[in-house]
């Protein structure tokens, strides 16, 4: 587990679940993990440039545009300030965006906030690395 001075060790591994469960969800396809993790204001950018709403990303998974083959996301730190969370790493996946295979190697943020004593992911934003 990783985190930043003064962060609180339940902090980071709440966090750290969370991520799992999403991670989890995106290759399951589980709308409703997906629903519950994700905040109403999430804004979800993708490697191609395209930015999702938090109704837009589900929407998408539940008709089938992004199918996740496999995700693999190792974590490189979280840093716990207050009520929000930010999860540096890495994602690299096999996808299909639209019917096309593809496959993702991306570094990774994600933002996350901790409202009613729940942590749901604000926003993502990833950066792909050169093939």
């Amino acid at each position: 587990m990783t985190g930043v001075p003064g962060a609180h060790a339940e902090d980071v591994h709440a966090v750290l679940a969370a991520e799992d469960r999403r991670y989890r969800a995106m290759q399951d396809a589980d709308l409703a993990v997906l629903a519950e993790l994700c905040a109403d204001e999430l804004s979800y950018a993708h490697s191609s440039g395209a930015r999702d709403t938090k109704d837009e990303y589900l929407g998408k998974v539940r008709s089938g545009y992004y199918v996740y083959r496999r995700i693999d996301h190792p974590v490189e730190r979280v840093a716990v300030v207050g009520d929000s969370a930010l999860v540096v790493g890495r994602m690299t996946a096999d996808v299909d965006v639209d019917g096309v295979p593809k496959t993702i190697d991306n570094l990774a943020l994600a933002v996350w906030t901790r409202a009613s004593g729940r942590w749901r992911l604000l926003a993502y934003a990833p950066t792909p690395l050169p093939a």
